[in-house]
């Protein structure tokens, strides 16, 4: 008797947790893996955001939280969207869960009815397709290219939009592609939305504040006010925070949205972690200079590794204008064989090529939507991102 539901088929496990535990298992043999497939900052939580935590467990903070999350990080929340973003909220639209996952989880968890479309530009991160599938929702994925810079047009948007289409999903910046949208970009996919009012928005802006020279950061909202009413601004504490481990991620959107998702969290994880939530107030109204040396340091990592990703023969990848990862094409490389004689077919053989060959752990594009491409973060430090690009480079050489 199979005691696993059917639907749970159609998923598949994180691309990334995949990724690191094979090379774990391969680290633990004996070899000098490089991982560059965890989207994961090498740099620690901030002092003060530390400290916020520690006294929340010396003061008792450590009951269970409301459900939506302690009214201080709501509060706190609120203020960053309406600094930040000139978004107004009040703390009753705003809910706090386990991640950001948890608030797309949820969102999706009280909007789906079996058969209804969730639309998706490619590449993606992966939950958004694997998240709709386990909510019986359809998604319908639009791939973009390289010479666009990722990005989806809203001639796209518009074929893809049919009468059972109920959300979209809108990662700015992206992951994997770094994709920044302009005001430009922005404005043109939300008149395509005005005409389709049965289509809500998701709104992933998670990477907002690792945005480099030549763009910048802004909120779709800030040009399509009128469609605050069906959209859902998500955003968290792992990238900009240094916070991942804390698990802590919001979302904020119309109070009817918030209240229905508040009541799903009640019935499976309850309110996020107490002790993360009062370290986010800490985060969120805190000192933020140590984000202007981060994004400095990676902005300076990016550079590094396209340019010498771009200096190897078979690879190539669009500049990242946000987030931390590189999204390389490795069509150039197919058909070459290695020097055992086996035939790089896909990129899954080119995943498996330079994880035994070089000892670099990447993610493959099909993870994410598009093929053929590679994945790797340059969340590192700078000597193993130096390190890793030379084995590449060394094994993509003896490809004949």
């Amino acid at each position: 008797m199979n005691v696993i539901a059917e639907h749970l088929g159609a998923i598949k496990q994180s691309a990334a947790s995949t990724a690191s535990a094979r090379a774990a298992e391969l680290i633990r043999q004996g070899r000098d893996i490089i991982r560059l497939t965890a989207g994961e900052p090498d740099f620690e939580t901030p002092e003060h955001v530390q400290l916020a935590g520690i006294r929340a467990i010396i003061e008792g903070k450590t009951k269970y939280p409301p459900i939506p999350g302690i009214l201080p990080l709501r509060e706190a929340i609120c203020r960053k969207l309406k600094k930040d973003n000139g978004l107004t909220y009040a703390p009753e639209q705003v809910i706090a869960g386990a991640g950001c996952k948890q608030v797309i989880y949820n969102a999706l968890g009280v909007t789906l009815n079996p058969g209804d479309e969730v639309v998706i530009p490619a590449p993606y991160f992966g939950c958004y397709v694997d998240q709709t599938l386990l909510n019986r929702g359809v998604p319908v994925v639009i791939e973009s290219r390289p010479a666009e810079r990722f990005k989806l047009t809203p001639e796209r948007l518009e074929a893809a939009l049919t009468p059972r289409s109920k959300w979209l999903i809108l990662n700015n910046p992206g992951n994997p592609s770094g994709t920044v949208y302009d005001p430009a970009d922005l404005e043109a996919l939300a008149e395509v939305l005005r005409r389709h009012p049965q289509v809500w928005l998701l709104s992933d802006d998670i990477y907002e504040h690792l945005i480099y020279e030549g763009a910048a950061f802004h909120s779709i909202l800030e040009f399509a006010p009128d469609l605050g009413e069906r959209t859902l601004v998500v955003n968290g504490f792992s990238k900009t925070y240094c916070m991942t481990g804390w698990r802590l991620g919001y979302g904020a959107g119309p109070i009817t949205l918030i209240k229905n998702m508040v009541k799903l969290q009640s019935q499976s994880t309850s309110g996020a972690c107490s002790i993360s939530q009062w370290a986010g107030v800490a985060a969120l109204d805190g000192d933020h200079g140590f984000a202007v040396r981060n994004r400095a340091v990676f902005q300076q990592r990016r550079d590094r590794v396209v340019e010498r990703i771009n200096a190897i023969d078979g690879l190539s990848c669009v500049t990242p204008q946000g987030a931390f990862y590189v999204f390389i094409a490795c069509e150039g490389l197919l058909g070459r064989r290695t020097p055992d004689g086996k035939v790089l077919e896909g990129e899954g053989d080119v995943v498996d090529f330079l994880l035994h060959e070089a000892e670099v752990a990447v993610i493959n594009g099909a993870s994410f939507g598009l093929s053929p491409f590679i994945r790797i973060s340059f969340a590192a430090k700078t000597e193993l991102l130096d390190e890793a690009c030379r084995r590449i480079a060394a094994a993509c050489a003896r490809l004949k």
